[in-house]
C-alpha cells in the first residue's frame, strides 16, 4: 500500500538510497573522523548547492574517488541520507511532519556545510551557483558582508549588486536599513556605466539610501569630468583594486592569416596552461578594421569588408564579451573607414583617420560615449596620416609619426587633449616610426619597431624620449599589449638578413623593469595587421597556499 500511495520521485529516491546502501553505482567516498560513506555524485549534487560547486566546476574533488569534508559532520551527513529517504520516504505522503523533519536535517546540514571554512572558501570560488541558492539568503548580514568584501570572490560586481539586493529583498522589513553598507561592497569602478546608471540607480531600494545615491552621484561627476582623480568622499571606494579572481587575459583578433587570406579568428592565450584557445569566430571577414577593449568588451570597428561580392568600407562594430563568447552589432561609426586607428580612455572610444570610402587619407576623428550608446564628431587631426602609433594617457591621445598619402614619413607628433577638444603638434627628429604600435606603462609611452628594431619610451611628464632594449629583427604591422605591466608583442612582420619580408608567428614578452625581452613561443599561426587586447575575466583558480 505504501508503494502504491509514492509518487515516481519518491520511489526513486528511495532506489537510489538503497543503491547507495548496497555500494551499488556510488562514485564517491564522503570521508571525516574515519568515516567513510558512499554516494552518488550526481544525488548530491542535485540535492546541495554545496556539493553542484564542488562536483560540477573544475575542483580537484570534482574527479577524487575520496573527499575529505574536513569538517564534523559527517555523522550529521550520514543521519540527513537515512532519515530523509527512509523515513520521509516512507511516511512522506501521509506524515507530512517527516518531511517537515527531514527538510530540516537537510537545511541544517547545508548550513552547516556552508559556513566550514572549506566550503566558504569553495562558496567564494563559485558564487555564481552559490548566490542564486535559498541558503545565502539565510546568512545574518556579518556573513554576506565577509563574503562581498572577500578579495577573493569569484564574481563580477554586477552580480554582487544582484546579490545584495536578493538577500533584503528575502526580508525587506527588516533587511532594508543595511542597503547602504551593503552598497559599499560593490567595487563601483568596474561596473559598467550603462548597469551603473541605467539599473543601480534606478533601483527604489538605492534611492530611497542618501549615501548610496550621493556615491552614484560622485561617480557620474567624476565620469563627466572625463578625469582619473576624484574626490575624498569617493576616494575609499574608487580606488579599491578589483578582485584577485578578476584576471587580465591576452586576446588576439582578426589580421591577415599565414599570408593567405584575412581572418576571422579570435584567440585567447591562457596563462595558466600556456595554451590558446579558440573563441566565437568574427561574423565577417575584415581587412584593416582596428581593435580596442573597454569595460572588458572588445570592440572590432570598421574596416574593409572581404566577404561581400563587392568589398565594401564598413562603419558596422561588432563587440565580444568573455562572459557569452558571442558577438553582437553596436552602434555603427558615423563615417565608414579602415586602415584606420583607435583607442579606449576612460568610459570613451576614439577612432582617428584611416581611409575612407573613396580610399582617401582622412583627418576625421569621432569619438564613442559608452555612457549613453552615441557617437560623435570630434575635431580633426591637424595632419592626417596613416599607419601612426597611438596611446592616451592622462587626458591626451598622443599620435607618434605613420606616413602621410605619399608613403613618407611623418616625424612629429600630434596630441590631442579630450576635455578641451584641441589638437596641438610637436615636430621631432626622435620619431620615424611607420605601422608600429604603442602602449602605455606608468606614464610612459613605449613605441615598439615600425620598419625598425629600435623601440623607445616618451615619458608624458618629462617630455622626453628614452630608449630600451632593442627589438630582435626590423618589424612592423605587430600588435602590443600590456599585461601585469609588461608588454606582449604577437605577429607582425619583420624583414630577414636577406632584405625579404616575411610574415612572424613570434610571441615575446617586455618586461620595462629588466629592460630584457623574453620569448613566450609562438602563435598558433602567423599573424599580422591583427588586434592584440587585455581583457579582464573571472576566474574561479584558488587562493595560493
Amino acid at each position: 500500500q505504501d508503494y502504491y500511495n509514492m509518487d515516481g520521485s519518491t520511489y526513486l529516491l528511495l532506489q537510489l538510497n538503497r543503491l547507495r546502501q548496497e555500494r551499488i553505482l556510488t562514485d564517491v567516498l564522503l570521508c571525516s573522523d574515519n568515516t567513510e560513506i558512499p554516494c552518488h555524485r550526481n544525488v548530491l549534487a542535485s540535492s546541495s548547492p554545496y556539493f553542484t560547486a564542488m562536483f560540477c566546476h573544475h575542483f580537484r574533488e570534482s574527479h577524487q574517488e575520496k573527499v575529505d569534508l574536513k569538517v564534523r559532520v559527517i555523522s550529521l551527513f550520514s543521519f540527513y541520507l537515512g532519515a530523509l529517504v527512509k523515513s520521509s520516504v516512507l511516511k512522506g505522503i501521509r506524515e507530512k511532519g517527516a518531511i517537515s523533519d527531514s527538510a530540516h536535517v537537510y537545511h541544517s546540514f547545508n548550513q552547516s556545510i556552508i559556513h566550514s571554512f572549506q566550503a566558504r572558501e569553495m562558496a567564494v570560488q563559485s558564487f555564481s551557483d552559490v548566490s542564486i541558492s535559498e541558503d545565502l539568503c539565510e546568512l545574518s548580514l556579518p556573513e554576506l558582508m565577509g563574503y562581498l568584501e572577500d578579495d577573493w570572490l569569484c564574481a563580477e560586481e554586477e552580480q554582487v549588486f544582484e546579490t545584495l539586493l536578493a538577500w533584503i529583498h528575502h526580508d525587506p522589513f527588516s533587511r532594508r536599513g543595511a542597503v547602504s553598507d551593503l552598497f559599499r561592497k560593490v567595487r563601483l569602478r568596474y561596473v559598467h556605466p550603462t548597469y551603473l546608471f541605467q539599473f543601480i540607480a534606478s533601483d527604489p531600494l538605492i534611492q530611497s539610501s542618501t549615501l548610496c545615491t550621493e556615491v552614484i552621484e560622485s561617480v557620474r561627476r567624476l565620469m563627466f569630468s572625463i578625469t582619473t582623480k576624484c574626490g575624498s568622499d569617493l576616494k575609499p571606494l574608487w580606488v579599491t583594486p578589483r578582485r584577485f579572481t578578476c584576471r587580465e587575459t591576452l586576446v588576439l583578433v582578426g589580421g591577415r592569416k599565414n599570408n593567405e587570406q584575412t581572418s576571422r579568428e579570435a584567440l585567447l592565450f591562457d596563462e595558466r596552461t600556456q595554451r590558446w584557445q579558440w573563441l566565437a569566430k568574427l561574423p565577417l571577414r575584415l581587412y584593416k578594421a582596428s581593435y580596442v577593449c573597454i569595460h572588458s568588451i572588445l570592440y572590432v570597428l570598421g574596416g574593409l569588408t572581404m566577404n561581400t561580392k563587392h568589398r565594401v568600407v564598413s562603419t558596422t562594430v561588432y563587440t565580444l564579451s568573455l562572459k557569452t563568447n558571442q558577438w553582437r552589432t553596436a552602434e555603427p561609426m558615423i563615417q565608414p573607414r579602415f586602415a584606420h586607428q583607435s583607442v579606449s580612455y576612460l568610459h570613451f572610444i576614439f577612432v582617428l583617420g584611416g581611409l575612407g570610402q573613396e580610399k582617401q587619407v582622412c583627418d576625421t576623428v569621432e569619438r564613442y560615449n559608452s555612457m549613453f550608446n552615441q557617437w560623435e564628431a570630434m575635431v580633426p587631426m591637424p595632419t592626417a596620416v596613416l599607419h601612426p602609433a597611438v596611446a592616451a594617457n592622462d587626458q591626451r591621445i598622443y599620435m607618434f609619426g605613420g606616413e602621410d598619402a605619399m608613403q613618407n614619413p611623418v616625424r612629429m607628433i600630434q596630441v590631442y587633449h579630450i576635455g578641451r577638444n584641441m589638437w596641438s603638434m610637436m615636430e621631432t627628429r626622435t620619431v620615424k616610426n611607420v605601422s608600429a604600435p604603442a602602449a602605455v606603462i606608468d606614464d610612459k609611452i613605449y613605441i615598439i619597431g615600425g620598419y625598425t628594431r629600435r623601440m623607445i619610451a616618451y615619458d608624458t611628464k618629462a617630455n622626453r624620449f628614452m630608449k630600451c632594449e632593442n627589438l630582435k629583427q626590423r618589424r612592423m604591422h605587430h600588435a602590443v599589449t600590456v599585461l601585469d605591466n609588461k608588454l606582449y608583442v604577437t605577429g607582425g612582420r619583420f624583414i630577414n638578413g636577406h632584405d625579404v619580408i616575411e610574415d612572424s608567428d613570434s610571441f615575446e614578452c617586455y618586461d620595462p623593469k629588466t629592460d630584457a625581452w623574453t620569448t613566450k613561443g609562438t602563435l598558433p599561426y602567423k599573424l599580422f595587421d591583427h588586434g592584440s587586447l587585455s581583457l579582464v575575466c573571472v576566474s574561479n583558480k584558488s587562493k595560493p597556499p
